[in-house]
């Protein structure tokens, strides 16, 4: 805690600027998954500094960060993860312990048609930032992967040793990004953890995935746009469950290792715009229920089910608690009053959501 410093005379000086145990960056701490995170590190670790970098783009918001912005605790930097010399500088500066990194290009439509963006952003971002974190000498690196590296599967479950057959280039980057962590580890020893996580959802997340989607064009009153069949699988992990495997990850995660972070719980597209016209068009009738469902062509590729065996984080002794209809119901309620977070939202309902062009880019 901070102390009021006494003078000769007995009066109170300046306060001394606290000193923090730990300081941890978080990238693209503004995010989805990132902001919940970051909330959680603040409120529950005083004694840690935890720095937010995120270079705000359409996806993120700081509205996710109005319950810790004026914590002492809390610190929150713009700036992009791609800029070699800014992130040298930051990690100089910042006396930075501790790297939690989710920034990164994530929508899996948008990488169809802006390949060379996401290997930018997600490939030589990451490799920016783990070199200036090895330079700086950080104790614990965790990079936060997806479960699409592993690629699609009927029947087969994954762990961690499964080879990685990415389909999409969103999901190619985020593999290559892994390898160059991971050389880290292999060449240097330097303490890296990557971790795989399902689908996750909840308040906060930008309404181009897909719950957030159907959530608000229902709200809406507007139709789910399924892609193809709608028969694609997916796990479905609440936010508040998947920062619990992020805070275990940093306390007990081994470096060098990966870690899956799966669910059971496991519905189809189709299946997934039932529940949500069920719950909020408080209809049970099929005819009705596909009144609200359009099905439109599919992606390029589109996997049909990610099934992860995530025994690795079990051992260290987290499991998913959040059971669905809990974490779907608050979801719904959040988007009831938050859809216009984010100043472009309405973008991200169309079938096929492009955003504004991505910047040009410029080498390193």
């Amino acid at each position: 805690r901070r102390r009021k410093a006494r003078t000769m005379s007995g009066r109170a000086g300046p306060v001394a600027p606290p000193v923090f145990e730990k300081r941890v960056l978080v990238t693209g701490g503004a995010g989805f998954i990132a902001s919940h995170v970051v909330v959680s590190l603040v409120k529950n670790y005083p004694n840690y500094l935890i720095i937010n970098l995120d270079k705000l783009d359409y996806c993120a918001s700081l509205k996710n960060l109005e319950t810790v912005s004026g914590k002492e605790n809390y610190k929150f930097i713009q700036g992009d993860i791609c800029e070699s010399d800014f992130i040298k500088q930051l990690f100089e500066t910042e006396k930075i312990d501790i790297v939690l990194h989710f920034a990164a290009q994530t929508h899996v439509d948008l990488s169809f048609w802006h390949a060379l963006e996401f290997t930018y952003v997600n490939v030589y971002g990451t490799n920016v930032l783990v070199a200036a974190a090895h330079e700086a000498n950080v104790e614990k690196f965790v990079y936060v992967s997806t479960d699409e590296v592993y690629g699609g599967s009927t029947d087969e479950e994954f762990d961690e040793s499964s080879p990685k057959r990415p389909t999409n280039p969103y999901a190619s980057s985020k593999a290559a990004a892994e390898c160059f962590v991971q050389s880290y580890w292999e060449r240097y020893q330097f303490p890296v953890v990557i971790t795989r996580s399902s689908n996750v959802y909840g308040p906060h997340q930008y309404p181009e995935k897909v719950i957030p989607k159907f959530i608000s064009l229902l709200q809406q009153n507007r139709k789910c746009c399924i892609h193809g069949s709608g028969l694609q699988r997916r796990n479905f992990l609440y936010a508040t469950d998947v920062v619990e495997a992020f805070l275990t990850v940093l306390k007990e995660g081994k470096p060098g290792e990966i870690y899956n972070i799966g669910t059971n719980f496991e519905m189809s597209i189709a299946q997934l715009a039932k529940e949500l016209i069920h719950l909020i068009k408080k209809t049970s009738s099929e005819s009705e229920m596909e009144h609200w469902m359009d099905y439109v062509k599919d992606r390029p590729t589109n996997d049909l089910r990610y099934a992860m065996n995530s025994e690795k984080m079990h051992n260290l002794g987290w499991r998913p608690k959040v059971p669905w209809k809990e974490g779907i119901t608050k979801t719904i309620e959040w988007y009831r009053e938050n859809f216009h977070n984010w100043k472009n939202s309405e973008k991200a309902l169309e079938p096929f959501p492009v955003t504004e062009p991505f910047a040009q880019l410029s080498g390193p």
